[in-house]
């Protein structure tokens, strides 16, 4: 399913995406260290960075290696308008950069907006079940055979890599389409 106005959706995604590069290339050039404002585990200084962290990235392959699916399942997750995609893009930010804050490792400041890939992700496998739409779970058994092996990423796989990041972005995602199923039951009229 495309967004109802893929033009505007295409539009929003480009212009993030924008901004997530002209932010790398300020990272690149200052003298001062902007993935430094991340997510800083268990500190009160730390919290700021839920904000901060899907736009900043640890250098430009960082960023280049979110770039597909950033642009592709955000796109994607605007089926039903801009709207909804912001309250489920605002739930997986923050439950992602919480999850992170309480269980990622002392060390370390984590970034990037590969948690709202994964919530993006999983908020399309599993809002058909939700849903129970059909099409829905068509578009999610696509998704699933070109992008299911980008689940590996909520693994512990590389010290490197917060896959707790991708972890609790994917458990935003299905909160998030839990919470769009019953916000979609709550206005259907009421059978008498």
């Amino acid at each position: 399913m495309l967004p109802p106005k893929p033009v505007q959706a295409g539009i929003v995604m480009a212009g993030f995406t924008l901004v997530l590069y002209l932010i790398e290339a300020l990272d690149s050039v200052l003298p001062v260290d902007l993935d430094q404002n991340g997510i800083i585990p268990r500190s009160v200084d730390g919290l700021d960075g839920i904000l901060w962290a899907p736009y900043l990235h640890a250098g430009w392959a960082h960023l280049l290696s979110n770039t597909l699916p950033f642009l592709v399942l955000g796109f994607l997750a605007m089926a039903n308008g801009i709207g909804q995609w912001v309250a489920v893009t605002a739930t997986i930010w923050v439950v992602s950069g919480v999850g992170v804050w309480l269980v990622s490792p002392d060390y370390g400041v984590t970034v990037g907006a590969s948690g709202l890939c994964f919530g993006w992700l999983l908020f399309l496998l599993v809002r058909g079940i939700f849903n129970r739409s059909a099409l829905q779970l068509g578009v999610a058994f696509v998704l699933f055979m070109y992008w299911g092996s980008m689940l590996l990423g909520v693994l512990p796989t590389h010290p490197l890599i917060s896959w707790q990041g991708h972890l609790f972005g994917a458990v935003g995602g299905v909160l998030a389409a839990w919470f769009v199923s019953q916000a979609n039951k709550a206005q259907a009229p009421q059978r008498a």
